[in-house]
């Protein structure tokens, strides 16, 4: 199985790493709706056997939930055990409402609470999950830097900044991953983002490389319209007029060509994003075994010159 070196880290990961959003399951403001543990759980076995190094999951996903499925996999599983990601700023309340916090305590507080969720005495790697508040971030990346210093986190990074604000943290220390939105609907990454991580050798793990389930080729209109009522896409703009038309029609020419190369739409549309040199992995969100299967071969798979063309024609 190839891997690629994560940024200055000495992380060699997969192309591919099982995402554990959804896995938080129902009862939060960002579910994906219903998902049973016992599915989630094959889903991180079958990709561990697939060859997939590194899970990433974050505390916020679930209220804490998501990071006690993988550990409850991790602990299950007999073969060699996968690097594990985590995310800090998202915090919540005893009403389960979400707070948005980079201070020292607040930080610290939810660094504790993942080692023992996730059952590690360290963390491979501990990211930013938001730059907010703005004013706070070189606050918060200070404290990373602390906790890396005392041993309880390999390697720290960030998520959804912004270029300006990676110069800020920059001054201070180091930063090894970036992870940003990036799929055929959502390609604003290349513009900057991209560009400045390759420079500065920052790893980046996409996420929603296929925009969270429209390019798999399952997704259609009445699909959408029938989504359960707490999941968090009917709130999104991508599944909403008027770029939902827009999506669609990427989504069913993305299907045509995965039917004429023998191939799940997914893959495709993975595979588009790992094409970029810039780009070290992307997470997949697998819910189940069975969606491993249809979506592990992305990770070799390199697409044809002219429809890569066509696709770039298509975002």
């Amino acid at each position: 199985m190839q891997t690629r070196k994560l940024g200055n880290s000495d992380l060699h990961i997969t192309p591919v790493g099982v995402g554990a959003w959804a896995m938080g399951g129902s009862g939060w403001a960002f579910s994906w709706s219903h998902q049973d543990d016992k599915d989630s759980i094959d889903a991180i076995h079958a990709a561990l056997d697939a060859g997939i190094n590194w899970i990433d999951t974050a505390a916020v996903y679930g209220l804490g939930h998501s990071e006690e499925v993988v550990a409850k996999a991790l602990a299950s599983y007999r073969g060699k055990k996968p690097y594990v990601f985590t995310k800090c700023e998202r915090a919540w309340d005893s009403n389960r409402q979400i707070v948005k916090s980079l201070k020292p305590d607040s930080i610290r507080a939810e660094c504790e609470a993942s080692l023992k969720r996730l059952n590690v005495d360290v963390i491979d790697l501990y990211q930013i999950h938001w730059p907010e508040p703005d004013e706070d971030i070189e606050l918060g990346w200070s404290t990373l830097v602390d906790l890396q210093q005392e041993g309880k986190l390999r390697w720290i990074g960030v998520s959804n900044f912004s270029v300006s604000q990676m110069k800020r943290l920059q001054a201070i220390a180091p930063i090894t991953s970036l992870q940003p939105p990036y799929s055929l609907i959502r390609p604003e990454a290349e513009l900057e983002l991209l560009p400045y991580a390759i420079e500065n050798n920052i790893g980046v793990i996409v996420y929603s490389p296929m925009g969270s389930g429209m390019l798999s080729g399952s997704m259609t209109r009445e699909r959408i319209a029938s989504l359960p009522p707490d999941d968090w896409r009917n709130r999104n703009a991508h599944f909403q007029e008027p770029l939902l038309s827009k999506n669609l029609v990427v989504a069913q020419r993305l299907k045509e060509m995965g039917n004429q190369l023998g191939k799940k739409a997914g893959e495709l549309a993975i595979a588009y994003v790992l094409r970029n040199p810039a780009v070290t992995a992307a997470i997949v969100g697998f819910r189940n075994a069975a969606q491993v299967q249809e979506l592990v071969g992305a990770m070799d798979y390199r697409l044809p010159d002219d429809l890569l063309s066509e696709l770039s024609t298509l975002g």
